[in-house]
């Protein structure tokens, strides 16, 4: 094993555990953003030492790009930002858990700490459906927070959906 694999993850410093509802919050501010342009509202921010230095939210219609996910521009903005691929020492707080593109592009930029709101039943690859965030084989795993702001979060996709359905 190399030394990452060994050293346990120290959550606690890369962001204070209290601070998970004001960061999803963060989050949810970009997912509204997305609602206003008529995509599906997910959004996300990646968080090192106490300052956002990635955010993004949903763009896939927007930009007819369907690797325009929330977590893919934030790690984008946040890469840009730091001159770095890898987010070592940040935290990506997401409305919605990970699908497997988005879990796959966290592992490979090392970012450490996931924290999302709500899970995803048909493409949640932080847990629901698979853990792609801490699979053994990877040579890099990310700690996984779940459900914060689960029924806010949750909330904001019901409605949306629920709109959408109701203009057909």
């Amino acid at each position: 094993m190399d030394e990452l694999q060994q050293r346990p993850l120290s959550v606690d410093s890369i962001v204070d555990n209290s601070n998970h509802e004001f960061w999803m919050r963060e989050a949810m501010a970009q997912a509204r953003l997305a609602e206003e342009l008529g995509e599906v509202p997910i959004g996300a921010v990646i968080v090192r030492g106490g300052e956002i230095v990635g955010r993004g939210y949903n763009l896939r219609e927007t930009t007819s790009d369907a690797t325009a996910h929330a977590e893919i521009v934030a790690i984008r903005e946040a890469s840009r930002h730091l001159k770095s691929w890898r987010l070592l020492d940040c935290s990506l707080y997401v409305t919605l858990e990970p699908c497997p593109m988005c879990a796959g592009a966290i592992v490979q930029s090392r970012i450490p700490q996931v924290v999302y709101g709500t899970g995803d039943p048909k493409a949640g690859c932080a847990g629901t459906l698979m853990n792609l965030l801490q699979e053994p084989r990877f040579n890099h795993r990310t700690e996984v927070v779940d459900n914060i702001l689960q029924q806010e979060c949750a909330g904001m996709l019901t409605t949306f959906f629920r709109k959408l359905r109701s203009k057909s």
